[in-house]
């Protein structure tokens, strides 16, 4: 009870000090958003164009994302206080892989991506849900979202296959890693200990609902903020670097094709809910089964969303979640491109 006592204390006290980095990160976004302006006009500084698009492109992730992030939040405060914990046990089913197929379906009525989807997990994982159940909700959920579904039958329709392949690939993919971690003989070293201190402080808060839902909004808000940020400018210098000829020079190879839109999907950090759009221009270069994988993958992890995972689950199980996301989506693209 000591160790506890104490691991709390600390989670609380580190929660304080990432606190003040959300002023300074605003300030961080202003100052950047004035670069801009300031490099638009000055043709004088030999790095203005790459210095810009990056700023522009790490800004375009954060902004996107954000309202997401904020969105989730709320949700996650929601279910933690408000929601009483007896009406989650009744709704779901006792059997583990009915229960796990049911919460991947959630995201058909809590319609946030992937990076409003972290809080949320976050805030399973707070009542009590495992690891495995709170991962299979955050893998299926982008992709079962009623407005990415909508978005992905707006750009591709339904004869192509595309939307079909990504709906029902999305939930055997998040099924499959939820089934996976639900037999780790230790569940629990799947998280950080700075989290779990932090669910164990959460299950001793006292006092009024309103209170404790200020005090957890602050307190998510500051933890992931400066991890979205991060997760952000990853994004956009990795943007910069990375030649977009080089993977539509590969967009005809059947498995080459593949790979190449696994690696634009995790670094170019699209919210689920548009990334049929982006993926649209490319479809008159890359296969079918590239396109699907791209859907998949990108909904599921990409740099913002390992940069906010590392909030909750060890640097460990979030490396082997995207090794195996990755294979099972290139899997189904190349599936899809044997039979297209």
């Amino acid at each position: 009870m000591r160790e506890n006592a104490v691991m709390a204390d600390a989670a609380a006290s580190s929660t304080r000090r990432r606190a003040l980095l959300v002023p300074v990160a605003a300030v961080a976004l202003m100052l950047c958003a004035l670069a801009i302006r300031a490099l638009q006009h000055d043709a004088s500084v030999e790095l203005a164009a790459p210095l810009r698009d990056f700023v522009t492109l790490a800004l375009a992730v954060f902004v996107e994302s954000l309202p997401f992030v904020i969105l989730g939040t709320l949700l996650s405060v929601l279910l933690q206080i408000w929601i009483p914990a007896h009406w989650l046990d009744r709704a779901l089913p006792r059997r583990p892989v009915l229960r796990r197929a049911t919460l991947s379906l959630l995201g058909v009525v809590l319609p946030v991506c992937e990076c409003g989807n972290v809080p949320l997990a976050r805030g399973l994982l707070a009542r009590g849900f495992t690891p495995g159940e709170a991962v299979t909700f955050l893998l299926a959920a982008p992709v079962l979202n009623p407005v990415t579904i909508l978005t992905t039958y707006h750009a591709f329709g339904w004869d192509s296959g595309i939307l079909v392949a990504r709906v029902l690939g999305g939930f055997v993919i998040a099924n499959l890693l939820g089934w996976w971690l639900s037999g780790h003989p230790r569940p629990e070293t799947l998280l950080t200990p700075r989290f779990r201190a932090s669910c164990a402080h959460a299950h001793e808060d006292t006092g009024g609902r309103g209170p404790r839902s200020a005090t957890a909004i602050v307190s998510e808000m500051a933890l992931l903020l400066p991890a979205l940020a991060v997760g952000s400018a990853l994004a956009g210098a990795v943007q910069v670097g990375v030649p977009r000829g080089v993977l539509i020079a590969l967009g005809g190879h059947p498995v080459w094709s593949v790979l190449a839109l696994l690696a634009l999907a995790f670094v170019v950090s699209i919210c689920s809910n548009v990334d049929a759009f982006f993926v649209l221009s490319l479809s008159s270069s890359f296969l079918p089964g590239s396109i699907v994988a791209f859907l998949l993958f990108g909904a599921m992890t990409d740099l913002k969303m390992v940069a906010l995972l590392r909030t909750t689950f060890t640097s460990r199980t979030i490396v082997l979640l995207v090794l195996l996301t990755a294979g099972l989506s290139a899997a189904i693209g190349w599936g899809v491109n044997l039979v297209t």
